[in-house]
């Protein structure tokens, strides 16, 4: 037994050494976690406990961020004291490619971590850390948990964890670069960014306070970073001087257990915007299904996808709207039909000009339709499971749950979305009638007022690859299992 115990000490006096090491030299790593770590003891959410979770977080989503986006003019929604006078469109046209392979990123669904939204790694700084972001096609801003400067108890003399919590210590990164308060990028061109007028002198960091109006914030300082990524000719490469937030503080239920978000938003400083414009304007991702675990993964793509990703069907294309509503992806919806029957929508649901729209947002779980195309879709989809015994879940606002037991998929007619240039996009049926708890399944739409926008959220969109080409303003979507081919 004595014997056996000081065997155990020297293994974990190894593992310590090992990670000690780690800051110095490209061997492997391995991470000691104690066995009280959260991520060994916290109780996993059921998948009602997690549907509950995200329908609450997409309806605060859409109503306070995504609505109040269109009804103030398609301009942001004001959260600093700066005045967003001056607003400039990203530039991608004739973009010129850098990089003669795209780049790619692994891509997966939240669903261990309790969260709707999918999770990308990124490499940040110089020597390079790594981070889990959320990826945010509705999100202007890419942050991280970030110290600027050290607070007092944090123990910043090496990359590390605060309070269990990945964190990048701005001042161990040789290429971290901070924007200057007193510069025009700081005054002018990241006001749309919530940048602070604060400015007590010319060096001082331009700082931000990212209000989400869930509550959810994000407050720190913009620096330009190097940014390691892996190509898919297995190398890695360098983006340098990618903006991003350093963010010493930030709350929100989303951000719980991720470092940071992506932002893929269509705007001159995203993420998305920057890198895209390097590889012919192009980015695209395959969403895994909702439900799969975080090492079932696909990627992120920058740059032209040859056939990473395994397609089950042709690739369809429908115009992508860059123009109509601010930073976000619309597209020119003009009906909904189930069961080979066109829905009597009324056509300005889906008119931006007349109070409508649609846009595609991977930030949203569930798919948002305004009444007039809510009330129609969801009368169709019942029909089709009448025959099972309805069930109402707890806490989660769903207007139409069902007993699955002995569940035929069979009765679920295919619903198609149907775009103004002729494109279909066919979601698969569990997209749409989405598991809810052990037994029980819901059809998975939320209603929205009119006027307003309807949403195709991120669970509608899984097991399809969807590229975004924003020289070309084309959105092309094909059938996938999200695997590698």
């Amino acid at each position: 037994m004595k014997g056996r115990l000081i065997f155990l000490l020297f293994m974990i006096l190894f593992l310590f050494v090992v990670q000690a090491r780690q800051q110095h030299s490209n061997s492997i790593i391995l991470e000691l976690i104690h066995r009280d770590a959260p991520q060994l003891n916290a109780t996993p959410k059921t998948q009602q406990q997690r549907l509950k979770d995200l329908v609450h977080h997409d309806f605060i989503r859409h109503n306070d961020i995504i609505s109040l986006k269109w009804r103030q003019g398609l301009e942001p929604r004001p959260r600093t004291r700066r005045h967003a006078w001056e607003q400039e469109r990203p530039t991608t046209r004739a973009a010129k490619s850098y990089f003669s392979d795209a780049i790619e990123m692994p891509l997966g669904s939240g669903r261990d971590l309790g969260i709707g939204q999918y999770i990308t790694s990124v490499k940040v700084g110089t020597p390079s850390q790594k981070f889990r972001l959320i990826v945010d096609t509705g999100s202007d801003l890419t942050w991280i948990n970030c110290r600027y400067r050290c607070s007092p108890g944090d123990n910043c003399s090496k990359k590390g964890r605060i309070k269990r919590k990945r964190v990048f210590h701005a001042g161990l990164s040789s290429s971290f670069k901070p924007v200057p308060c007193f510069s025009h990028m700081c005054k002018v061109e990241l006001m749309n960014l919530f940048s602070l007028t604060t400015c007590p002198t010319p060096l001082t960091p331009c700082a931000y306070d990212y209000r989400y109006t869930d509550g959810s914030a994000a407050m720190g300082v913009f620096a330009n970073e190097t940014v390691t990524v892996g190509l898919t000719n297995g190398r890695k490469t360098r983006l340098y001087n990618v903006l991003i937030g350093c963010s010493d503080s930030f709350q929100g239920p989303s951000f719980e257990k991720v470092d940071g978000v992506m932002g893929l938003a269509n705007s001159k400083y995203s993420f998305a915007t920057n890198v895209a414009q390097k590889l012919g304007g192009k980015f695209s991702y395959c969403l895994v299904d909702h439900l799969s675990h975080i090492n079932a993964s696909n990627y992120l793509i920058f740059g032209t996808n040859n056939n990473q990703v395994a397609m089950l069907g042709n690739t369809r294309y429908t115009r992508l709207e860059l123009d109509l509503v601010t930073s976000l992806y619309a597209v020119n919806v003009m009906g909904i039909s189930i069961g080979g029957n066109m829905l009597d929508i009324p056509f300005q649901v889906w008119d931006t000009t007349k109070g409508g729209g649609t846009i595609l947002d991977s930030g949203t779980s569930l798919t948002f339709l305004t009444d007039p195309a809510y009330q129609p879709v969801m009368e169709a989809l019942k029909m089709s499971v009448s025959k099972y015994q309805k069930v109402k879940l707890d806490g989660v606002p769903m207007e139409y749950c069902f007993n699955s037991t002995g569940f035929d998929e069979t009765l679920v007619p295919k619903l198609i979305i149907h775009f103004a240039d002729g494109a279909r996009f066919e979601p698969h049926w569990n997209s749409y009638v989405i598991a809810a708890a052990d037994g029980v399944r819901c059809l998975g739409f939320l209603p929205a007022r009119f006027p307003g926008i309807s949403v195709i959220g991120n669970i509608m969109q899984q097991n399809y690859l969807w590229e975004f080409d924003l020289e070309g303003n084309k959105l092309g979507f094909a059938p996938s299992a999200c695997t590698s081919a």
